[in-house]
């Protein structure tokens, strides 16, 4: 089973996608803030992470940047999920190592779509 994880600190819309993606046959292990996703990322490497850009302790760009500095996630699919939509912050996102960027607000069937599409790359 694919494992995701999710880190985003708003309660909603870490709901929503959980729920979306635990529907898709997906285990999901989520996070409120970036520290945790760092501490469960360590714990058990996820195939894939989401990461909400702004988010307490530590931000999405520097738990992007730990993952892909740590050798067990160095090389798994990272998709940004923030409301920034600045050419700036795309750009900080592709530097820290995002594989991806979504812009919020995001339909479900997209955010799933980009997850399938960044697993198939890396199985490919």
């Amino acid at each position: 089973m694919t494992r995701v994880l999710l880190a985003e600190d708003d309660p909603d819309i870490r709901h929503l996608v959980s729920y979306k993606l635990t529907r898709a046959g997906v285990e999901v292990t989520c996070a409120a803030d970036g520290f945790t996703a760092v501490q469960e990322a360590r714990r058990t490497p996820p195939d894939i992470a989401l990461l909400d850009v702004r988010m307490p302790r530590m931000s999405g760009l520097d738990v992007c940047r730990e993952l892909r500095a740590t050798p067990a996630t160095a090389g798994i699919p990272i998709i940004m999920l923030t409301a920034r939509a600045r050419r700036q912050d795309l750009e900080a996102a592709y530097a820290a190592g995002a594989s991806d960027y979504i812009v919020k607000p995001f339909s479900p069937r997209d955010l799933l779509a980009r997850v399938e599409a960044a697993l198939g790359r890396v199985r490919i």
